[in-house]
């Protein structure tokens, strides 16, 4: 009910846009015509016409497999014309006849001349008809919607509803059109400059709706595809903590990984840099580069780095998997494997990634959470090691920063899982039949089929089980693991359509084979923006854990 209530409130927002203008003249003149029905005919021939448009779009673009983007693009087409049309005296007359002479045919229509329902019907159908092409991009909006749901009753009720909305303010109009005339008389004089002032508007916004980006993208500098981190020395830290402390103690450590155990204590003298990590966290994945490459530089030069890999989810624990991500991602530094988070605790941290800086007499003098500052923290590297000279750039690809309205880290275990959005709500520690959501807001996740939720993650109990996204980013990477051990095989839809060049480097031919836990990319976009994106999974016993976004 509060997606048909949405839809509802999106058609009846028309009001405020100039979609209203080309119909507006029509509606008044055929209200003012006939009988006191009429106006209730036009309003029922206006939801039906447009109900019936936007159905029948669903099954020839389901049909014929069209692109939405396609839709967008033409109708942003139809959107220019029609104000192209509107900015001409002598377009504009000839559409303005074309719409009488519609209005009058509907006049003739049926035997009911007294209160003209059934004729009013005939307009309203007409109108529809020739204010689709108006709310072209609003239309082609809603469409993607519709062909988004899941049961054909769910599209009538949503397109319905919309239609209602728009509906609703043109019923206003029809039932007080003669009082309206004679109060803005004023208007009434002056309609042909009101009419290409709403032209040049309509023209505006149907270029930018489709060009905006690019041409934002004029004024914008280009960004580099490396980041050349080219710290200069300083004679003091860059950054530096306020009030350096004794490095605390390395506790509770399961098992280390390219080291013999280490005791911070023992490494006085040196140069410590601590990373907590975890191997499924994109954020901590971007640094490795950088972590590495120091490594290499300056290990013979006193700098020692312990990587502390901290588990945010259960799998992570395995240190088999911690060797993996260990050789893929190319780390020679020691790992110590923290599976009880005592040394997180120990440091009092509270960040993946987290870098400690400890100089020669064991002192934390510098600390950063998450991405960036990599050229401050060489530095204070260098500095501490005493190296004066100039480093060459580290040409490392660079990260997409993050955009504002982008699509930001989800978890789906019931623990710390938000915008869901699906029929029932999530049902902790429970195998459950979902239903998913109408009308899928941005940012939102919904669930159709049988899936058993716990506090890290959710499986998928039965086959074709589906996870869908409504995600606005450039890529996109989600955590993933199998529940017996066996690969499970998924497959991935974007905007209804194979991802084609779309597709993540885990995807092979529209589909993923998850073999193990561990980060997945499904989607690489050219550009950040809004997309639908559908997994299904062809067996029982598919995990899934966080979606991450970004580069």
């Amino acid at each position: 009910m509060l997606d048909i209530l949405l839809s509802f409130l999106e058609g009846l927002a028309l009001i405020a846009s100039p979609c209203i203008l080309p119909v507006l003249p029509l509606v008044l003149s055929t209200s003012i015509d006939g009988g006191k029905s009429r106006p209730f005919g036009i309003i029922a021939g206006f939801i039906v016409a447009f109900s019936a448009f936007v159905l029948l779009s669903r099954q020839l673009v389901e049909a014929f497999h069209i692109n939405t983007d396609n839709i967008r693009y033409a109708s942003l087409a139809l959107l220019f014309a029609l104000g192209f049309i509107l900015l001409f005296d002598t377009l504009s007359e000839g559409f303005s006849r074309l719409t009488q002479g519609a209005a009058d045919f509907g006049s003739k229509f049926g035997t009911d001349n007294k209160g003209g329902f059934l004729s009013g019907v005939v307009i309203g159908c007409l109108i529809g008809l020739v204010w689709t092409p108006c709310a072209g991009p609003i239309l082609a909006a809603v469409l993607v919607q519709v062909i988004r749901q899941q049961t054909d009753l769910q599209s009538i009720l949503v397109t319905v509803a919309f239609a209602l909305g728009a509906g609703i303010p043109m019923f206003i109009i029809a039932m007080t059109g003669r009082t309206l005339m004679k109060r803005f008389g004023f208007l009434t004089q002056h309609t042909t400059a009101i009419r290409k002032i709403f032209a040049i508007l309509i023209i505006l916004s149907a270029i930018y709706l489709g060009f905006g980006s690019n041409i934002q993208s004029l004024f914008q500098q280009p960004q580099p595809s490396t980041i050349q981190a080219e710290p200069q020395f300083t004679s003091q830290l860059e950054k530096p903590l306020a009030t350096p402390y004794p490095a605390p103690k390395l506790t509770g450590i399961q098992a280390w990984l390219n080291s013999n155990p280490l005791v911070l204590s023992d490494l006085k003298g040196k140069v410590v840099l601590i990373d907590f990590w975890t191997y499924s966290c994109i954020n901590c994945v971007r640094t490795l580069p950088y972590l590495t490459a120091w490594d290499h530089r300056y290990r013979d030069k006193g700098l020692v780095i312990i990587g502390v890999h901290s588990p945010e989810f259960e799998f992570e624990k395995n240190v088999d998997n911690i060797k993996a991500a260990a050789t893929r991602y190319g780390i020679e530094y020691p790992i110590a494997v923290d599976n009880n988070l005592s040394t997180w605790l120990s440091f009092q941290n509270q960040f993946w990634p987290a870098h400690y800086l400890i100089d020669q007499n064991g002192q934390v003098v510098y600390m950063h959470s998450g991405e960036g500052d990599y050229d401050i923290t060489e530095n204070n590297i260098r500095y501490l090691l005493g190296i004066k000279s100039k480093p060459e750039a580290l040409e490392i690809p660079a990260a997409t920063p993050t955009t504002q309205g982008e699509t930001t880290e989800t978890y789906l275990g019931s623990a710390r899982a938000t915008h869901f959005d699906a029929n029932p709500d999530l049902q902790p520690d429970e195998t459950t039949e979902y239903r998913a959501a109408l009308m899928l807001p941005e940012h939102h996740w919904t669930l159709s089929g049988k899936w058993k939720v716990e506090a890290q993650k959710i499986t998928s109990a039965r086959t074709n089980a589906t996870l869908r996204f409504n995600f606005t980013s450039k890529n996109v990477f989600l955590v993933l693991g199998t529940a017996d051990g066996k690969p499970k095989t998924l497959t991935l839809k974007l905007n209804g359509q194979p991802l084609g060049t779309n597709a993540g480097k885990d995807v092979q031919g529209n589909t993923v084979i998850v073999t193990g836990h561990a980060l997945y990319e499904l989607v690489r976009q050219g550009e950040i923006r809004n997309s639908l994106l559908e997994i299904t999974a062809a067996q029982p016993g598919l995990e899934a854990y966080a979606f991450t976004f970004g580069n």
